[in-house]
């Protein structure tokens, strides 16, 4: 008891606190390694992970308490001068506990969904506070949800109150001792050590994580408050890209003029080919929500989700190897529409005033009418901004709709593209129309209105086998099929149809097991975010091709411009897939919150890490002859310079590429 008749009650009850904290930050900790650590990582190997994840969490523990050391230096704020002061402190503690269980749970979400720690990208959610608490409430069970989180922040609140009766209780004869100032200094010391980094000779920062050299460790080490409170620094485009460093290889790549100087940028004026269509084609460009390549039957997946799509592949110019830059929808949209992979690190670009002005390639298409089409509303990830760089636009969203709004996404994905299809088909000039689709996502709603519509029976074992969480998710997959046949049949009954390019795409793959389909780098790399199908289709005009060439989302635009009979200029990564003079088969891929940037190609998947010093080259081939050293070292060296071009060129563009 010396120790407690010495030191002073409020130091005593941060000492208890500071245990529970410690407590809960190591138990998420342990649980992160129980839930997500890869095979390949021994738990010796882990140590220094713990040790630095030590320094993180006794830096945050140290935050939450250090306004109860300081305030307390004035005996009137101590938390045992008053029962008005013990609760008002219950209350500051029950409402942290409330923010860090919150952070953590939050965290595991994203760490089992895209492996990564808990970021700034969050916030994207609190942007669409509308549409995101009504995905929410109707895709999770969020009464049971809320109810346990109270219950655990009651749970502590009781244990802060009951260790404040344990200190009373002990200390009742020696108030004269509770306010000896050494040992609040001595607290304040501490807990200052512990903020600026205990053990460290240099202020512990963020990056130090990434100097254990590996993807899991660096995640372990880090924790959520950490990670999230640093990566807001990453929101805004940084304006020090190096890509005149790297504008000799964007010249070969983009196939520039040699003695183009960077100052003119990567403008080029593309005339018709002789195959360019003289009767101006409509174009219809479709992107398809969350349309992962290996869950769709044209990657031959045995629970043949999509067999409509996959029929009219075998009457377009079907693309299957086809990549978004990367994972997200608003990303996805920005780089089909911009021709720029979206590298901006920890918010969308679509969010950003600094790159959402952006030239796009639809406005060359002259003398045609322009349209998108969205079940939901524009505000959402702010398209609105987006599609406001499209001259003389015509919008319909939410609201100018007849059928009725089916969930937070807006009206169902089929009467969406019936209701376009009836604008369209109205039409007396050539258009150029884009068709958002939304119920490819949670909450997974099938409109009882299409009784039609199949919903077929698959066994859990054979969901997980072929790529599928749940039987919600694989009947929300077909049921885009149904769609897309529901369009398309509705499309041939109208004049416009057989002058007609449809582009169908997806706007990101979605993670998940592809080893029954593709090579186990698809997998293990997370390839299955980033690929999705691409078709051309259009009966009349187009011969059926299959195409098995590495080609990007960014593509999309500068090849179906080359299809008309009238220039465009290109300014963006994108290129031309049917240009017969195109060299270089490759798709960067970015995954903004772990790090890594790369290309794959037609061959191999070669990425690096910004933040550590790693890089890999994985075969996406079972048929490749296994590289000698010497030939894997020229491959990467290759591959990285090239990797490195492409994400500091987008990082320029980003800032520079504007719609005047």
């Amino acid at each position: 008891m010396l120790i407690s008749w010495r030191v002073p009650k409020t130091i005593q009850w941060i000492v208890k606190l500071f245990i529970i904290y410690l407590c809960i930050f190591t138990a998420f900790r342990m649980a992160t390694v129980i839930c997500f650590k890869p095979a390949s990582i021994s738990i010796l190997d882990l140590g220094p992970a713990f040790w630095l994840g030590l320094k993180y969490d006794l830096r945050w523990i140290a935050i939450i308490l250090l306004p109860l050391a300081i305030l307390s230096l004035l005996p009137q704020l101590s938390p045992f001068n008053s029962e008005r002061a013990k609760k008002i402190w219950t209350a500051y503690l029950g409402i942290t506990t409330l923010m860090v269980l919150f952070f953590y749970g939050a965290d595991f979400g994203q760490f089992a969904y895209i492996n990564a720690r808990l970021n700034a990208d969050a916030l994207i959610f609190a942007e669409d506070p509308k549409e995101s608490l009504q995905m929410v409430w109707q895709s999770y069970p969020v009464i049971w949800i809320l109810l346990g989180l109270a219950g655990a922040v009651i749970m502590m609140t009781w244990m802060f109150r009951k260790m404040h009766v344990d200190v009373t209780e002990k200390n009742l004869n020696i108030h004269k001792f509770t306010y000896r100032r050494r040992w609040h200094a001595a607290a304040l010391l501490l807990l200052g050590w512990f903020v600026y980094g205990f053990f460290t000779i240099n202020p512990l920062d963020f990056f130090r994580a990434f100097k254990l050299n590996d993807e899991f460790k660096s995640n372990l080490a880090l924790n959520p408050l950490q990670n999230f409170f640093t990566t807001l620094r990453f929101r805004n485009p940084d304006h020090n890209n190096k890509a005149k460093e790297y504008y000799s290889d964007m010249v070969r790549f983009l196939q520039l003029q040699k003695d183009n100087p960077f100052k003119k940028g990567y403008s080029r004026l593309i005339y018709p080919g002789s195959k360019a269509f003289e009767s101006q084609p409509n174009i219809v460009l479709v992107l398809c929500e969350s349309f992962s390549m290996y869950k769709s039957s044209m990657s031959a997946n045995p629970l043949n989700s999509t067999p409509y799509f996959n029929h009219m592949c075998e009457e377009g110019i079907f693309f299957e190897r086809c990549f978004s830059p990367s994972f997200g929808t608003a990303r996805g949209v920005f780089a089909t529409i911009t021709g720029i992979p979206d590298v901006q690190l920890s918010k969308f670009s679509t969010r950003n005033e600094e790159a959402i002005n952006q030239r796009t390639i639809i406005n060359d298409f002259a003398g045609y009418e322009k349209f998108y089409f969205l079940g939901g509303r524009t505000q959402f990830n702010n398209f609105k901004g987006l599609i406001a760089n499209i001259n003389n636009l015509q919008v319909y969203e939410e609201g100018k709709y007849k059928a009725e709004k089916l969930n937070v996404w807006g009206i169902s994905d089929k009467n969406l593209f019936l209701e376009a299809n009836a604008v369209l088909a109205n039409q007396q000039k050539p258009f150029f129309a884009i068709i958002q689709t939304a119920d490819n996502h949670r909450p997974y709603n099938i409109p009882e209105e299409d009784k039609d519509f199949i919903h077929q029976s698959v066994t859990n074992e054979e969901l997980l086998k072929y790529g599928f969480e749940s039987l919600e998710e694989f009947h929300a997959f077909a049921y885009s099929d149904y769609c897309i046949k529901k369009f398309i049949e509705a499309a041939k009954k109208s004049a416009y149809f057989n002058n007609t390019i449809f582009i169908f795409t997806g706007d990101h793959g979605v993670e998940g097991n592809a080893k029954a389909i593709y090579p186990d780098a698809w997998t293990e790399k997370r390839l299955s975010d980033e690929h999705v199908p691409l078709l051309f289709y259009a009966p009349a005009l187009l011969s059926p091709q299959k195409r098995s060439e590495a080609v990007s989302q960014i593509d999309i635009l500068p090849t179906v411009a080359g299809m008309i009979q009238q220039p465009y200029i290109n300014s963006t990564l994108g290129r031309d897939l049917l240009d017969p003079d195109k060299k270089e088969n490759a798709a960067f891929i970015i995954y903004h919150a772990s790090g890594w940037i790369g290309v794959v190609n037609d061959d191999y998947f070669y990425r690096k890490n910004i933040r550590i010093k790693k890089e890999e080259l994985v075969s996406v081939r079972n048929d490749l002859p296994v590289l000698s050293g010497q030939q894997q070292d020229s491959v990467k060296k290759h591959l990285s310079q090239l990797t490195s071009a492409i994400y500091e060129t987008a990082r320029w563009m980003l800032l520079n590429n504007k719609n005047k």
